[in-house]
C-alpha cells in the first residue's frame, strides 16, 4: 500500500551511509542509490544531499522521512482493519501468502478438511518477505490472518506463534545461471569446495546452526557468508548478483528465475508447517484439531 522505496530512504538516512544502508536491507549501495534516485525523480525533489559516505536528508526529505514511518504503520493498521471488516460479514479463514511463504500448501490441506467448514470462505492475504519486518508479520497471526503454511525452524519465530508440523523441505543449493555447478543434477558438499556459501547467521536456527557446525568443522574449505535471520528477495538478489551459492530448500526453486536448485546428497531437511496465533480462536483451534487427525 506504499511506495517501498521509503524503506531504503529511511535506511540511508537512519545509517548515514549507503554502504551500511546496503547492509542492512541487504542489497548492494549501487541499488540503494538506484532507489533513492527512483524515489527522488518520482516525487520531483531531492531528498538527500550526496557526501562521499553517503547522504544527509535534504528539508524535503527530512518531511517526507517523518510522514513515510507514519505511512508505513497506518498502511499495516489499514490492511488489518480490512481483515476486521471481512471477518464481520463472513465466515472466513484468512490466509497469508507470500513468495517465499505460498498458499498453495494450505489450499491442499483445505480441500482435505474442507467438508468438516461447510459454511467457510477462505480469504487470500498478502503479506512481504521483509527480513526486517517479517517478525510484525507473524505478530499478525490471529489479526490480519488466521494461518500461514510456513517453514519453521526459527526461534524467534516460534516464541510468536502455534506451529503444527505437516513435513519438511530437502536442504538445497542455488547458484546463478551461469555458475560452473549450474548443469549438474546433484551435488556432493565436496563439490562446494573454494565456494562462498551464503546461509542464515548462527543463532536461530537449530537446523542451521546443526549444518554450520558441520561445515566449519568438516569441511572448512568451503567459505561461509551470513545472511539475515529470514530469507527474503534480497537474499535471492545476492546470490545471483556475486556468484555466490546460497544454502535453499525445495520448495523456494521458483523464487528467483535466474536461479538454479540443486540437490546435495546429505540428510538436511527443515520442517514446514501450519502457524497459527498463540490465542487462537475456536474455530481455529478446531481446524487445527482436524489437520492433526489426518496426519
Amino acid at each position: 500500500m506504499y511506495n517501498h522505496m521509503l524503506d531504503t530512504l529511511i535506511a540511508a538516512a537512519d545509517c548515514g551511509s549507503f554502504t551500511r544502508a546496503a547492509e542492512r536491507l541487504y542489497i548492494s549501495p549501487t541499488a540503494v542509490m538506484k532507489q533513492i534516485n527512483a524515489l527522488e525523480d518520482h516525487l520531483g525533489m531531492k531528498l538527500l544531499e550526496r557526501t562521499p559516505s553517503g547522504g544527509s536528508l535534504t528539508a524535503a526529505g527530512a518531511v517526507i522521512y517523518q510522514d513515510a514511518k507514519f505511512m508505513i504503520d497506518y498502511s499495516k493498521k489499514s490492511i488489518a482493519g480490512a481483515k476486521a471488516a471481512i471477518h464481520a460479514r463472513d465466515t472466513v479463514f484468512c490466509i497469508g501468502t507470500s513468495l517465499l511463504n505460498p498458499a498453495k500448501p494450505f489450499m491442499d490441506l483445505w480441500y482435505r478438511v474442507n467438508h468438516d467448514f461447510p459454511d467457510y470462505k477462505l480469504h487470500l492475504v498478502t503479506f512481504q518477505d521483509n527480513h526486517e519486518g517479517i517478525l510484525s508479520e507473524i505478530e499478525q497471526l490471529g489479526g490480519k490472518f488466521d494461518f500461514l503454511i510456513g517453514v519453521c525452524d526459527s526461534k524467534a519465530w516460534l516464541s510468536r506463534c502455534r506451529f503444527l508440523p505437516l513435513g519438511r523441505y530437502k536442504k538445497m543449493i542455488a547458484v546463478y545461471r551461469e555458475h560452473r555447478l549450474a548443469d549438474r543434477k546433484s551435488l556432493e558438499i565436496e563439490d562446494l569446495y573454494g565456494e562462498t556459501m551464503m546461509m542464515v547467521e548462527r543463532g536461530d536456527s537449530g537446523v542451521n546452526d546443526f549444518l554450520r557446525n558441520d561445515l566449519e568443522k568438516h569441511h572448512p574449505q568451503i567459505t561461509i557468508e551470513d545472511t539475515p535471520r529470514f530469507y527474503d528477495l534480497s537474499v535471492f538478489n545476492r546470490c545471483a548478483e556475486t556468484g555466490n551459492v546460497l544454502l535453499t530448500i525445495e520448495c523456494w526453486q521458483e523464487v528467483h528465475p535466474g536461479l538454479v536448485t540443486i540437490p546435495v546428497n546429505w540428510d538436511y531437511s527443515i520442517p514446514y508447517g501450519l502457524l497459527y496465533s498463540l490465542d487462537a480462536p475456536e474455530d481455529v483451534e478446531r481446524f487445527a484439531e482436524v489437520v492433526k487427525e489426518i496426519l
